[in-house]
């Protein structure tokens, strides 16, 4: 049976509707705000999996028909999700995953597409609010409703759920999602707003999701259902305590070892000679290699955590407050634009600096706009399996790299020079080439520094750093620039990137019940200081900007014309602007409000180019002394062409400072010569003079030629 409620929310109307759509589903909810709609359902597989994770998958959609649009390319159906949509499916996956049970395997799916696009409302931050309806009214072990809302800063005023129009005036964009208790996930970037400041939109924001999470309680309490029957996956008891016997203090003793590779081996080499005692002792029995797995990750887990609990010491002997040694390099490359090693203990990005013209700018197709988007900064994260030191297939680009990339964009984006300033689609690529933890904001700061590498005029420097979280009881501690281990094992990854002055981009998902506001302090007020200790390595190889490009990237230089005069410079079928390319070896761009991109490697070819240009489109200006050829020639003066397809008429009075007799004694048609514009009549005729010319620059008077004078 259908039930529906509408309320009131942040200004909007807000709908969510059970029992008319997808009622095969497990669960499903329709969610409207304003016009944007978002269908949202919930299945799970009825047995258990033998995956080491639990395998949830999150899959978000946009519709093209949502906004009124045919699919581009040549199939005109929607292909494989775009970035946006990936992003979307992760804020959720992120939020939702830690909610679900200990020992829970049953694959299970979330599935959100979106049916109308208004243009003005994101359906990102809807997907969660359907998911949790449709969890809370399933038979899915999924008993806590959440919520997730977008919170932004314009004008110094927080606004919850701005519209695509408001946030091009926020200094912060935000997406923040909790339980009625806390927030358990965070994602989003600011313009170097201090991190008092954040941390004040986010207690706005979460008061915002409490109210949804009402608002969703009113539909859900009455169509509980009781969960689906289900197993935790556990190890037998006697199994576990046999191979726990088999351990000893193995595990607590490789958990010591600084180094991650040999850390790694050690706990291999245990774990390999429990599977041959095991074997010895009962060889008719089923492996245990899983099992073994299991029990010796949760023995390494607790020795982790306990050692940094009890000693404030970590896996790679670090204090809880520590850095790791930092490594900085610059111009790697010699042919990039720009270029930059980081180094971060056993973390290490490679950043690598393109510049291109408006040519090379990404466009994108997007239901949340009515025309196509383009971007001319990008910046692509990729994570190679030698990095962490493993041989497996290298597919195509995976969420998580296009995640972390979209992460390390933010936190640079607000730094660039404005476009005006600085015409240049800007490309950068963070390949990871060791990763041990953070490798998104080691991105961060390779991409900072190898900007500043290519000459790029940036705002400030940029760093980023992880910090995690433990707790135990009242037990609890905060770790600055986490392990990937620590990453693992923790209750926290929290990602802050920004500057001396504030904060760019920030991330953080926890895997416990949520954070207080006084956690959330804490952690913000240390990653400040781990940021700044980055900052000083950094800024102590490269500070700022390199006074010029590098050679091989293109030189763009950008002037303003007249629109009524680009056809001219485009010519018939393209013509003039073809020769223009071709004789000065520029590449020219002319936009339809008469602003012209000239790009080239060689700064030459960029002056012959824009002089050929100004030629064209320049007005006549009266006083000034232009050179050209004669065009004709009559008996009451030469007609001289002073820019191209423009002609003023040198009358015979005006050809030299004597009386001439006939206008070919001094011209003839082919002539270059030189003149003043003497004036020009409103029928826009123009009076030249090359006596006034010749007058003017000092050029010594000719002679006469016979039988000039009467």
């Amino acid at each position: 049976m259908m039930e529906r409620i509408e309320r009131e929310f942040a200004g909007r109307r807000l709908v969510l509707e059970v029992g008319r759509m997808a009622r095969l589903a497990h669960g499903a909810c329709l969610v409207q705000y304003g016009e944007t709609v978002v269908l949202v359902t919930a299945t799970v597989q009825n047995r258990q999996t033998h995956l080491p994770f639990f395998p949830l998958t999150v899959e978000y959609r946009e519709k093209s028909y949502a906004a009124g649009k045919i699919p581009g390319g040549f199939f005109k159906r929607e292909g494989a999700p775009q970035e946006k949509e990936v992003l979307s499916a992760r804020l959720a996956d992120r939020t939702l995953r830690p909610l679900f049970p200990d020992g829970f395997f049953h694959e299970t799916q979330i599935h959100a597409q979106v049916l109308s696009a208004d243009q003005e409302n994101d359906a990102d931050v809807l997907t969660l609010i359907g998911a949790s309806v449709a969890l809370n009214t399933s038979v899915i072990p999924f008993r806590t409703p959440v919520a997730s809302v977008r919170i932004g800063r314009i004008q110094g005023n927080w606004v919850v759920n701005p519209t695509f129009r408001q946030l091009e005036y926020a200094d912060v964009d935000v997406v923040v999602a909790g339980t009625a208790k806390a927030i358990v996930m965070v994602e989003g970037g600011a313009i170097q707003v201090p991190e008092s400041e954040i941390l004040e939109g986010l207690v706005i924001a979460h008061d915002a999701i409490r109210e949804l999470i009402e608002i969703q309680e009113v539909l859900i309490a009455p169509r509980r259902k009781p969960e689906m029957s289900w197993e935790p996956r556990a190890v037998p008891t006697e199994l576990r305590k046999r191979i726990e016997d088999l351990v000893g203090g193995r595990v607590a003793d490789a958990v010591q070892i600084p180094d991650k590779t040999e850390r790694a081996t050690a706990l291999s080499a245990v774990t390999a000679d429990v599977a041959r005692q095991l074997a010895d002792e009962n060889p008719e029995g089923a492996s245990a290699d899983s099992e073994i797995s299991d029990v010796i990750r949760s023995l390494e887990k607790k020795s982790v955590r306990a050692r940094i609990l009890d000693q404030g010491i970590r896996a790679d002997g670090r204090g809880v407050d520590d850095v790791r040694p930092i490594v900085c390099e610059t111009s790697l490359l010699p042919r990039a634009h720009g270029s930059a090693l980081f180094t971060r203990g056993e973390t290490q990005s490679l950043g690598v600096v393109t510049l291109g013209t408006s040519r090379d700018e990404q466009r994108i197709d997007s239901i949340d706009t009515p025309e196509q988007i383009t971007k001319s900064f990008m910046l692509h994260y990729n994570f190679p399996p030698f990095s962490v030191g493993e041989a497996r297939p290298i597919r195509s680009t995976s969420r998580r790299e296009k995640g972390h990339g979209a992460l390390a964009e933010r936190a640079i984006q607000p730094l660039l020079p404005d476009y005006d300033d600085f015409p240049y689609t800007i490309r950068i690529v963070s390949d990871i080439l060791e990763s041990n933890g953070s490798s998104s904001m080691a991105s961060v700061c390779s991409a900072s520094l190898s900007l500043m590498d290519a000459g790029v005029p940036v705002r400030a420097s940029c760093a980023g750093v992880a910090m995690g979280l433990v707790t135990e009881g009242d037990k609890v501690v905060v770790l600055t620039d986490i392990l990937g281990l620590e990453d693992a094992l923790g209750d926290m990854d929290f990602k802050v990137a920004g500057t001396r002055k504030g904060v760019t981009s920030i991330q953080m998902d926890i895997k416990v019940d949520g954070l207080t506001v006084e956690l959330l302090t804490e952690a913000l007020k240390r990653a400040r200081t781990g940021r700044m200790h980055i900052l000083d390595r950094m800024d102590a190889v490269l500070s700022a900007p390199r006074d010029d490009l590098s050679q091989h990237a293109p030189r763009i230089v950008s002037l303003r014309i007249n629109p009524e005069k680009i056809g001219e410079i485009i010519g018939p079928k393209g013509k003039t602007i073809r020769a223009i390319q071709e004789e000065s070896g520029a590449t020219i761009e002319v936009d339809d409000d008469g602003v012209v991109k000239i790009a080239a490697v060689s700064g030459e070819a960029g002056r012959r180019a824009r002089e050929m240009i100004e030629a064209i489109v320049q007005e006549p200006e009266v006083g000034r002394i232009y050179e050209g050829p004669v065009k004709n020639t009559t008996t009451f003066g030469a007609f001289v062409e002073i820019m191209p397809g423009i002609e003023g008429l040198c009358h015979i009075s005006q050809l030299a400072d004597y009386r001439v007799g006939k206008t070919e004694d001094v011209v003839n048609r082919g002539d270059v010569v030189r003149v003043k514009l003497l004036s020009i009549d409103e029928r826009g005729r123009m009076r030249l003079s090359m006596k006034a010319a010749a007058a003017e620059e000092g050029s010594p008077r000719e002679e006469q030629p016979a039988g000039a004078r009467s």
